[in-house]
């Protein structure tokens, strides 16, 4: 996507976007732009609306934008009208930014567009590109004001979390262990950052057992997948964060075998799949923080060799854990992706994500995601920043008076309360416990957030939560 600035939209023929807030309502003034009136009776900026019109050998497509506007609704308009409207599109399109727009929505607007060029049909014969993914595309700001780095920012934003969709959407027979270890490494290469895998054999040299575990019963090996990025120019007193998400590419359940839901489950992995894309954006912003990110990728399978309830398995930092429920797979290789992170490499920030809890959807639904920290000034951070773009988090506690939960009288520990009450709270626990007591430590439980129902398809797909959200709180550190 070429992106040029325009000071005057005579000097444009193609497609023109023009985004208009709500303020004609009940209003005998017309909407002019160009030499073209629309009325008010027609169209008056009344939000998720749009009004199509042909002039001059020009398509002009005006978006109602309501009376007030937020980010994640900005995104979704456009990301709306590019999915909807790609027929009306031609190979150079020119939108209009509204003299009151400042640069966030730009960004957001941008990313929105380029969103809507995502389409589930991997697989269909029939697949025809979206006209903004052509090679001579054209997108024009047509204002006074030089936008440029607003919108390039956006597209940068966009194509990770479009990477994300395509990591999570993607079936579970080519999205393995193997595959998700390849996209690293040559990501990595694309964007800047080191990329390192640990395989079966160098796992189980370093001792990392609970990972291990969860994949004994898949003929997929299970991938390790370590990721460092330092930016180019390095300042003084460089930040360091650290990053886990859960890379299940497939959850049965193992011998807990799910008796529903099963379907979706190739989705166990957007944890893992929102760091890799953070890590993508990270490297491609330029962000100067030193990020470390640890992706353990496995497939919970059903097999003679899967681990069993009530097996004890020895865990990367030396703790035992007694192995309540095998379905409970997500929090014993995060358990090791953590303990590995601080062990080898100590940062100050760590924030893990995962598709972690059934807890966690029915506590907070399909609106925000859980958090756990005991560090305030993280959790102001990280909802702050998931405020401002729309990827909310909401807390919930960590009081020692769960540990009971998690205390096993044969091991160190034990994987699963077996209650039917306060499971997210108890994953969290136990994930604590990997921690060693780190004092800038948060859980982000995204299992109602990263997987759902839109517009943009019949059925369930990716929303890349956290890509943006990881980032931008790196960014803003």
């Amino acid at each position: 996507m070429k992106t040029t600035i325009i000071r005057n939209p005579d000097d444009f023929s193609g497609t023109i976007l023009i985004p208009v807030f709500e303020t004609y309502s009940k209003s005998i003034v017309p909407i002019v732009f160009n030499g073209l009136e629309i009325s008010s009776k027609v169209f008056y900026g009344k939000k998720d609306s749009h009004y199509v019109a042909e002039a001059n050998h020009t398509t002009y497509i005006f978006i109602g934008l309501g009376k007030t506007i937020d980010y994640k609704s900005l995104k979704t308009i456009f990301r709306r009208i590019s999915s909807k409207q790609k027929d009306s599109f031609s190979s150079n399109v020119g939108l209009v930014i509204p003299v009151e727009f400042v640069e966030n929505q730009i960004e957001a607007v941008v990313s929105g567009l380029l969103l809507g060029t995502y389409d589930l049909g991997h697989f269909k014969l029939d697949k025809k590109n979206h006209p903004f993914l052509e090679p001579d595309f054209n997108l024009s700001l047509i204002s006074d004001k030089d936008h440029l780095a607003a919108a390039k920012k956006g597209i940068k934003i966009a194509k990770a979390q479009l990477a994300t969709y395509s990591l999570v959407d993607l079936p579970p027979n080519t999205v393995n262990p193997k595959y998700l270890a390849k996209w690293a490494k040559e990501t990595g290469d694309q964007y800047g950052f080191e990329v390192e895998v640990l395989g079966y054999d160098a796992s189980k040299i370093v001792g990392l057992g609970a990972f291990l575990a969860v994949g004994k019963g898949s003929e997929n090996e299970p991938q390790f997948i370590i990721m460092n990025y330092t930016p180019k120019v390095v300042v003084p007193n460089l930040k360091h964060v650290g990053l886990v998400g859960k890379g299940i590419t497939f959850d049965t359940g193992g011998l807990n075998i799910k008796t529903a839901g099963m379907l979706h489950m190739k989705c166990d992995m957007a944890g893992g799949g929102a760091v890799f894309g953070a890590m993508q954006l990270i490297a491609d912003l330029q962000l100067p923080v030193k990020v470390t990110a640890i992706v353990p990728c496995a497939e919970n399978a059903v097999d003679a060799k899967s681990f069993l309830p009530s097996d004890v398995i020895h865990s990367y930092s030396g703790h035992s854990i007694e192995i309540i429920d095998t379905d409970a797979e997500g929090r014993l290789v995060l358990a090791d992706g953590l303990s590995y992170l601080i062990k080898n490499f100590d940062p100050e920030y760590i924030v893990d994500i995962a598709t972690l809890t059934g807890s966690s959807v029915a506590t907070l639904g399909f609106e925000c995601g859980a958090l756990f920290t005991n560090n305030e000034e993280m959790a102001k951070k990280l909802q702050e920043n998931g405020d401002a773009i729309g990827e909310r988090l909401w807390p919930l506690p960590l009081w020692d008076v769960y540990k009971s939960d998690i205390e096993s009288d044969i091991a160190d520990v034990k994987n699963f309360s077996g209650k039917a009450v306060a499971g997210a709270i108890s994953a969290a626990k136990f994930l604590e416990y990997f921690t060693q007591e780190h004092k800038a430590w948060a859980h982000l439980d995204v299992a109602g957030v990263a997987f759902g129902d839109d517009e943009f398809a019949k059925t369930k797909h990716a929303t890349a939560f956290g890509v943006h959200l990881l980032t931008k709180f790196i960014e803003n550190l």
